[in-house]
């Protein structure tokens, strides 16, 4: 699989997750990002040995865009070190169905995991397990029933972007957990993960690295966000 490289050095790389692709491997044992990223950097880099490279943040199996890996544990303990500090810069773009209450605002709920289940609920403070989840949003786009919400993260809990919009009366099109009543089996998520930014752990300067959705529906309604075929 052709996976885009978004910026590489000694010490970080940065792809575009294709969609559906595990991050790293799972129950089902289909192909998974990190293996695929090893035996990658081993082929062109010419390497004998075991290849290091560390999963510092996550994305959900169907969403794609850009996602950042160390290749040393210098910088995947400084990149660690910056997503818990909040000063690891996370934005995603979204098309959701409906209307969010105001045109940008900030989203603060407390969420629980169900593992058997492989679900999130919005929960209260004191819920046992209960993690704090925030995120702003800003619509940036309409077109009849769907709408274009740029996501700012700011926790990185498991299915956040996903829950919280359709917590609003958002669903994200596509999105057969948290919106199965209004999407069709079938349908991709339209969750991108359009820009990271951080402070390389080495270099000390900011670093962006920008990855656009495809050009395929819904995303081509909006076709100044869609990366060019």
């Amino acid at each position: 699989m052709d996976i885009p490289i978004l910026y590489e050095d000694n010490h970080v790389l940065v792809v575009e997750k294709p969609v559906n692709i595990p991050v790293q491997e799972d129950r089902t044992k289909d192909n998974d990002l990190l293996t695929m990223l090893k035996s990658d950097i081993k082929v062109r880099h010419e390497k004998p040995g075991n290849v290091y490279l560390a999963l510092v943040h996550r994305l959900d199996r169907p969403v794609g865009g850009a996602m950042v890996f160390a290749k040393t544990s210098k910088a995947a303990s400084r990149l660690s070190d910056a997503i818990r500090r909040g000063a690891f810069e996370k934005h995603y773009l979204a098309v959701v169905r409906g209307n969010p209450p105001q045109n940008q605002g900030t989203l603060e709920d407390f969420l629980v995991k169900d593992h058997r289940e492989n679900k999130v609920h919005i929960a209260s403070a004191n819920t046992k397990d209960a993690k704090k989840a925030v995120l702003d949003y800003e619509k940036i786009g309409n077109n009849n029933d769907l709408n274009l919400i740029k996501v700012n993260l700011h926790t990185g809990r498991p299915h956040q972007i996903r829950v919280q919009l359709a917590n609003i009366g958002c669903p994200i099109y596509g999105d057969q957990k948290y919106g199965q009543h209004v999407n069709k089996p079938g349908q991709q998520i339209a969750l991108w993960s359009h820009l990271l930014a951080f402070e390389h752990p080495t270099k000390k300067d900011m670093t962006e690295n920008e990855s656009l959705p495809p050009e395929t529906y819904p995303w081509q309604l909006w076709p100044e966000f869609c990366k060019r075929s």
